[in-house]
């Protein structure tokens, strides 16, 4: 297949040392070094590539720059022989978007080591609402099933449910049998039961709790995307020989806690890193993902946007006003 001269991307640039957004043109010459050539179909607004768009939290060193953790397209080329011409892919993590020109242009070149083949029975588009929201979600429950987390061990709960991760990790639970506690500070009851769980409580219910070491006993495992007082809270909450997957910081980096849930409890605190997941794990959760599917989402899970529309959504991230996932279509579909 023949690669384009110049591709359409949001450009993320520093100026008057504020980092800018905008819609440009750019040559194909402009991407980095790498194996794998592929022109993006489909993208994901993700908390991370909001951050990279405004220039917080140094999660990209360098500008200018284009945003986008994920991508999926077709290969155009493959110097390593690898992946054929033609053929459908995934990326997401590693670098891809952080200090990588990511998925939100219409081209990306990319490392081997960074390509998975689109699972069969998915759409370029549906790998796109899971995600790396959905990978991580899926990754934390492989991480909950291997602590022996099962259905009939109680209930599992969710922080942050209506994020893209959160609302993911809901409706996943919900499909392999599990009963879900849904946690979060948005009126979004209606939301979260559609999309599988049973009980929804607010954040700050999970939150103002006694101080004391140990709290009654609630959940088998959980699925915790927020950080900071939130995750010290839950820990002190879940059951004997429970499990926390910990892949969120947004209440902030610092975990203060004790070792009683620990050591008198047995617990165990999972720290999912889905950006660097091994291979092997990697492609089974796709194909994970790829069984359960997106046929049983409701529509208003996901809204899909264009590049020019996309700065819109990056606020309503970043202020913590959007709920389920935003798929970003490039304008040659």
């Amino acid at each position: 297949m023949s690669i384009p001269g110049t591709f359409k991307a949001l450009f993320a640039e520093e100026l008057d040392r504020e980092v800018q957004v905008s819609v440009k043109e750019l040559p194909a010459s402009a991407l980095p070094e790498g194996d794998v050539m592929i022109k993006v179909h489909y993208s994901s607004l993700n908390y991370k590539d909001a951050l990279s768009a405004a220039g917080r939290n140094r999660v990209t060193k360098n500008y200018p720059h284009i945003p986008g953790i994920d991508a999926s397209g077709i290969v155009l080329e493959d110097t390593s022989g690898a992946y054929q011409s033609g053929q459908k892919v995934i990326v997401t993590g590693y670098d891809l978007g952080t200090n990588t020109f990511g998925g939100f242009g219409g081209l990306v070149r990319v490392p081997k080591e960074w390509v998975v083949s689109l699972p069969e029975s998915l759409s370029l588009k549906e790998a796109m609402i899971f995600g790396t929201a959905g990978f991580t979600a899926m990754y934390g429950i492989e991480r909950l099933k291997r602590e022996l987390i099962t259905p009939g061990s109680g209930q599992v709960l969710v922080t942050g449910a209506t994020g893209g991760v959160g609302s993911l990790a809901v409706y996943f639970l919900s499909k392999m049998g599990y009963e879900i506690v849904a946690s979060t500070r948005k009126e979004a009851s209606d939301f979260l039961k559609g999309l599988g769980a049973s009980k929804i409580i607010s954040s700050d219910e999970l939150m103002n709790v006694s101080g004391a070491p140990l709290l009654s006993r609630k959940w088998s495992g959980t699925i915790e995307t927020v950080g900071g007082k939130l995750l010290d809270s839950v820990l002190r909450q879940t059951q004997s020989k429970g499990a926390v997957a910990c892949c969120g910081n947004i209440l902030g980096m610092n975990l203060n806690t004790n070792v009683l849930p620990f050591i008198l409890r047995g617990i165990s605190l999972l720290g999912i890193d889905s950006a660097f997941c091994e291979r092997t794990m990697r492609e089974h959760i796709w194909q994970q993902m790829a069984y359960v599917g997106t046929e049983d989402l409701p529509r208003e899970f996901y809204k899909l946007v264009t590049l020019e529309e996309l700065t819109d959504e990056i606020d309503l991230i970043l202020n913590g006003n959007q709920m389920g996932r935003v798929i970003v279509q490039h304008s040659f579909l």
